[in-house]
């Protein structure tokens, strides 16, 4: 006779791997966004071939996860994966960062086209207050890292007022991928970002849909040799302290496990 107690062993004998399968893929999830944060800032430097066995014991977890987690940045773009040699971080190519701000280009040019369609004078109201805000912050963010952060969130913000949650998702995966060199070119355009964001909602508020996403390509825009200049100050600043990076950290709850060797050296 099949009896509860039966049924009891039945469902853990089924249910445990779905259970362990689950906390092994939340394991990854979690693993993969602090990695993810690690390396678009940089901590791990340009070039270098990650260590996967002192990042296993850094956070504590198998090969696993791990090897998880390190597979899906390399799909998105933030690592390249070789065969038979590992992981390395991707390099800072100026061609590469171009094609990406080309990219950021066509993707909020197209969202600020529907936008203009679709944005109610209210939600065009609530970002106008937030990019007022933003232009009022204390002059006491001498890293940019307070900017950047607004920076990014009024552009998706914007990109949100189009009613695709597509756009808007692609817009915050690429805003990861140039972080870091975003970053940097902020700190030498603090002054004009915040009231060009006003302008564009000026614009777009007025009905001048054209002239709005004409001022957010001028705004976003970048030359190849704008961008080298970037880079050039961007690995200065890696060898040098990377406040970015150290921001990250601290946010993650990791600097006070102290340095470990998380790369290695290309070559190695």
């Amino acid at each position: 006779m099949y009896s509860l107690l039966d049924a009891d062993r039945h469902t853990l004998r089924t249910a445990w791997p779905v259970t362990l399968s689950t906390a092994i893929q939340r394991s990854a999830d979690r693993l993969h966004e602090r990695l993810k944060a690690m390396v678009a800032a940089y901590h791990l430097r340009p070039g270098e071939r990650i260590n996967e066995v002192e990042l296993a014991r850094r956070f504590g977890v198998s090969r696993t996860p791990l090897r998880e987690a390190l597979n899906r940045l390399a799909s998105e773009g933030f690592l390249l994966a070789t065969a038979n040699r590992g992981y390395h971080v991707r390099p800072l190519d100026a061609a590469q960062v171009l094609r990406l701000y080309e990219y950021r280009a066509v993707l909020e040019a197209g969202a600020l086209r529907l936008s203009a369609e679709r944005a109610t004078p209210e939600a065009l109201g609530a970002l106008r207050d937030f990019a007022r805000r933003s232009r009022d912050e204390p002059e006491d963010d001498a890293q940019a890292l307070r900017l950047l952060s607004l920076d990014e969130e009024f552009h998706e913000r914007l990109a949100a007022l189009s009613g695709n949650g597509e756009l808007v998702r692609a817009l915050r995966g690429l805003n990861e991928r140039i972080r870091f060199v975003r970053w940097i070119d902020m700190q030498n355009r603090r002054g004009g970002t915040q009231g060009e964001h006003l302008e564009i909602l000026r614009l777009l508020a007025g009905g001048e849909g054209e002239a709005a996403e004409a001022l957010l390509r001028r705004h976003i825009g970048r030359r190849l040799d704008q961008i080298t200049e970037v880079i050039k100050a961007g690995y200065a600043e890696i060898y040098t302290g990377n406040a970015l990076a150290a921001h990250v950290m601290r946010a993650e709850g990791m600097a006070r496990a102290g340095p470990l060797p998380l790369a290695e050296e290309a070559g190695g």
